[in-house]
């Protein structure tokens, strides 16, 4: 499809949302990159939060979340959107909470069309490996500079309440695995964090219990596209990783980049967007 056209779709570009201003101000690059790789307008949107962080600590640039920006373009003529998500598997943010909003939407707003495009993995596309590729190269990189050889790695993503979005992480932690080979002594798959209770135990192991299985130097792979309260600076994976090096003489414990910082992931997002446009 031609996006320059006159019907052409608002393409949104939607991730979670967060309070930091350094996910909203990333999200917003990842856009401007997009929009240069498909050649039309991707605005940077998020479902919740980020709409109450102060506008001077994004260039005094209010961020946007989901239905008020929806409703702000419908009262400009606008009917057709594309969401293209910034989550790696099917959340209950993709498979519950948009499409009830939309739902919602489309009762007060006649004609209002949205589409919502796969996430990064994509069930439909199995064979897909980019993902494995980016964290691979990550783990490369960062075993090079620390001159690690065979490091172990532990491949770690938030959690999630959803199994889907759990079994995406293992399968991406058994690409990886199979990516990287002999140059990797183990290949783990953890969660930051998870609920309680038995019903949620798909996401073991978590960060801190699967880096007791672990000795000397290894890495740990983020499965994160943006900085934040988790993956950035000061945050949640670091000061595990950090108590868990206190606790273990000799355990030593290196981060990988974000998978937002990856140039490959906006061919990702690119494909993503056409296949629904195309759809």
């Amino acid at each position: 499809m031609d996006f320059a056209m006159p019907d052409s779709p608002v393409i949104l570009l939607v991730d979670n949302g967060s309070l930091q201003p350094m996910a909203t101000l990333n999200l917003r690059c990842l856009a401007a990159g997009l929009e240069v790789r498909v050649g039309a307008r991707v605005e940077p949107v998020s479902l919740l939060h980020s709409s109450a962080i102060d506008p001077a600590r994004l260039g005094g640039i209010p961020a946007e979340i989901l239905e008020p920006a929806l409703r702000r373009r419908y009262s400009a003529e606008r009917r057709k959107f594309v969401l293209v998500p910034l989550f790696f598997g099917p959340s209950a943010a993709l498979t519950e909470y948009i499409p009830e909003r939309v739902r919602a939407l489309t009762a007060d707003l006649p004609g209002l069309d949205v589409r919502v495009a796969a996430p990064v993995v994509d069930p439909a596309r199995p064979g897909d490996s980019r993902l494995a590729s980016i964290l691979a190269e990550h783990v490369r990189g960062t075993a090079a500079a620390r001159s690690i050889e065979r490091p172990w790695v532990i491949l770690v993503d938030h959690g999630s309440p959803q199994r889907a979005v759990a079994a995406v992480r293992d399968a991406v932690a058994a690409d990886l695995a199979r990516q990287l080979g002999g140059t990797a002594s183990s290949v783990i798959a953890a969660s930051m964090e998870r609920r309680d209770g038995a019903d949620y135990a798909f996401n073991e192991p978590l960060l801190a219990r699967a880096l007791e299985r672990v000795s000397g130097p290894g890495v740990v792979a983020l499965m994160f596209f943006s900085p934040g309260r988790h993956a950035g600076p000061g945050g949640d994976i670091e000061a595990i990783c950090a108590e868990a090096a206190r606790s273990r003489p000799g355990l030593q414990v290196h981060l990988t980049p974000l998978v937002g910082e990856h140039s490959r992931l906006i061919e990702i997002l690119a494909d993503r967007l056409r296949a629904a446009v195309a759809s």
